[in-house]
C-alpha cells in the first residue's frame, strides 16, 4: 500500500507517555491506517515538600527524544500532535519562562474548596456556567487553592498554558488555548462559549492569563529552528489536535451512527455519550456529570469514575511488597475468584488518593457489612465487578438525561486489554459490548491531523477509517446471569444510596 501520509502523536497519561508513528495508507481506493510505537516513557509524579508536582521539563526531554527517534527511524512525519491528560497547567512570567513546577492533580491543596465555593456561589450556577462534575482537581480549584495560599506564581504570570499547549509551547514557541483542554477547567462558560471573567474576577483569578480558545485542527506554528538543530531534523507543525486525552479517544470510537455510548478506559474511567449542545440543567448536576468540548464542534455528555487507577495502585502497593505481578496476571488470578461476592463504589473518595490501595478495598468491604477479600485475586475481582456494576449505573443515568436507549457500548483505550473486565461489562449491563481501538487516544489524535491536512473530510469519515483499520471485538453477556447481575446490581444501588444518606 502506498504511504499518503505520515504522523507523529504524542499520547501522554498519568503514569507514561508514548510517542507513535501513524501512517495513512492508500491501494487501489482502499485506505488504512497503521500504527507504530517507537518511544515510551514513565510519568511520575514527584513529591516536592507539601506538594505534588509533575516533571514537566522531564515530559519534554522525552518528547524530543521521540522526534529524534522517530526522523533515525527514517520517518519523515509531516506534523505533530500531542494529547494529554485535562486540568493541569503552567504559568509562565514576562519573558515566557515556566514559573516553578506545575501541580499534579491529585495533589491535596484543594481539599474542601468544593464546598466553600458551593456555598458561596451557589452549586446551581457554578454548574451551569462551568458544565462539569464538580472533581477536587479541576483548574477552577487548583488555582482558588493557589489564590488563598497567597502563591505569588499568580501575581508575576503572564500566560496559563494547560499541560498539552505547555509542550507545545516549548516545541514551537507559539501560545494556545485549545478549546477541548479549556472546557476541562470548569472556568470556561459552554453555554456562552467564552472565559467566565465574572467568576475569575470574584476569585482574584487574574483573567489575562487565559488565551482565547482555538479549536482542534487547528496549526500551532512550526518546531523551532534551535529544536530542529538540536535534533538534526527538518522543519515541522505542530497540530492542536483534541488535546484532551479523553477527547482524542472518543474521535476514536468506531461508531456507525451519530447515537452511541462510549467508555474510555484506562487510568480513569469517562462513560458517555456525544451531544451537540451542553446539558447543563440541575439533573445533570445532581448525576454528577461533565459537559467537555470535542472534535467537531461536539460536546461529550460524560462521567468520570475511578477506573483501572485503584487496579494499578494496588498493584504498586503489592510491588513494593515484592509481590511482582503483572496486569495480565492479576487479572487472571481474578479470573479464578468467585465473582460479586463483594462490591466497592469505586468513587469512594478513599480511593482518589495513592496510598495501600488493598487495605482501602479491604476496609470498604468490612465497613459495609460485606465478605473481606482475602487475597490479590479476590481485590482486584472486587474491584473489576464494581467497575462493571458503575458502567451500567452511569449509563443507566446517561440514558435518563439524553432520553436515548443504546443498543451496546463501544469500549476504547487501553484498559481494554483487560478482557475480564470488558466481558463482566457485557454481562453487568445485558447488551453487547464492543471493544477497540487500544490506542484510542493516540489514533483520535492522529486522525485529527489528517482532516487538518485535508486527508479526511470530516470526524465521520475518520471513525470510518478507524473501523476499517482495527479490528473491533464484540462481547455478549454471558448466559444464564442475568438474574445474577440484575441482583447484584440492586445491591450496588443501595450501596450507592446508603453513601448519600
Amino acid at each position: 500500500m502506498n504511504v499518503i501520509s505520515t504522523v507523529l502523536a504524542f499520547d501522554l497519561g498519568a503514569s507514561s507517555g508514548r510517542a507513535l508513528i501513524g501512517q495513512l495508507l492508500e491501494d487501489q481506493g482502499t485506505r488504512r491506517l497503521r500504527v507504530e510505537e517507537i518511544h515510551r516513557f514513565p510519568n511520575q509524579a514527584i513529591q516536592v515538600g507539601k506538594h505534588l508536582h509533575w516533571d514537566t521539563l522531564r515530559l519534554f526531554q522525552e518528547m524530543k527524544e521521540g522526534i529524534r527517534k522517530a526522523f533515525q527511524a527514517g520517518y519523515r512525519p509531516e506534523t505533530l500532535g500531542i494529547d494529554t491528560w485535562g486540568v493541569d497547567f503552567g504559568l509562565l512570567d514576562e519573558n515566557g519562562e515556566l514559573i516553578g513546577n506545575p501541580y499534579h492533580y491529585r495533589d491535596s491543596h484543594t481539599e474542601g474548596l468544593i464546598e466553600e465555593l458551593n456555598e458561596r456561589f451557589g452549586a446551581d450556577r457554578l454548574y451551569e456556567e462551568g458544565g462539569l462534575q464538580f472533581m477536587p482537581f479541576n483548574t477552577l480549584y487548583q488555582l482558588t487553592a493557589m489564590r488563598k495560599a497567597a502563591s505569588p506564581k499568580l501575581d508575576i504570570a503572564k500566560t496559563l498554558l494547560l499541560t498539552p499547549d505547555l509542550l507545545a509551547y516549548f516545541l514551537t514557541g507559539e501560545k494556545v488555548c485549545e478549546f477541548t483542554m479549556a472546557t476541562t477547567t470548569q472556568l470556561y462558560h459552554p453555554p456562552k462559549q467564552e472565559w467566565n471573567t465574572e467568576l475569575m474576577d470574584a476569585l482574584g483569578i487574574p483573567s489575562h492569563l487565559f488565551l482565547d480558545p482555538i479549536h482542534p485542527g487547528t496549526r500551532v506554528g512550526t518546531l523551532t529552528e534551535d529544536i530542529q538543530k538540536e535534533l538534526d531534523v527538518p522543519s515541522m507543525d505542530v497540530i492542536a489536535v483534541g488535546t484532551h486525552d479523553t477527547e482524542s479517544a472518543i474521535a476514536a470510537v468506531p461508531a456507525k451512527s451519530d447515537s452511541f455510548a462510549y467508555l474510555v478506559c484506562g487510568t480513569w474511567s469517562l462513560l458517555g455519550t456525544e451531544q451537540l449542545l451542553p446539558i447543563v440543567n440541575r439533573e445533570a448536576m445532581e448525576l454528577s456529570f461533565s459537559n467537555e468540548g470535542g472534535v467537531g464542534n461536539r460536546y461529550q455528555l460524560l462521567k468520570n469514575i475511578m477506573g483501572l487507577w485503584i487496579v494499578q495502585e494496588c498493584k504498586r502497593e503489592w510491588d513494593a511488597q515484592g509481590k511482582e505481578y503483572s496486569f495480565a496476571e492479576l487479572a487472571s488470578l481474578a479470573g479464578q475468584s468467585t465473582g460479586l461476592r463483594s462490591i466497592i463504589n469505586p468513587d469512594d473518595a478513599r480511593f482518589f488518593a495513592p496510598g495501600d490501595m488493598p487495605k482501602k478495598v479491604q476496609a470498604f468491604c468490612r465497613e459495609t457489612g460485606q465478605p473481606v477479600p482475602a487475597n490479590e485475586g479476590e481485590i482486584i475481582r472486587t474491584v473489576l465487578d464494581s467497575l462493571a456494576l458503575c458502567y451500567r449505573h452511569e449509563l443507566t443515568r446517561t440514558e435518563k438525561l439524553t432520553g436515548q436507549t443504546f443498543e451496546g457500548l463501544h469500549m476504547v483505550g487501553g484498559g481494554i486489554q483487560n478482557e475480564l473486565l470488558c466481558q463482566l461489562t457485557a454481562s453487568a449491563l445485558q447488551r453487547p459490548v464492543w471493544t477497540g481501538p487500544i490506542e484510542g487516544s493516540a489514533i483520535g489524535n492522529m486522525t485529527v491531523q489528517w482532516m487538518a491536512q485535508g486527508h479526511c473530510k470530516n470526524l465521520e469519515e475518520a471513525r470510518q477509517l478507524v473501523a476499517d483499520s482495527f479490528p473491533i471485538h464484540t462481547l455478549l453477556p454471558e448466559e444464564g446471569e442475568q438474574a445474577h447481575w440484575d441482583k447484584a446490581y440492586a445491591s450496588f444501588c443501595e450501596l450507592l444510596h446508603a453513601q448519600t444518606v
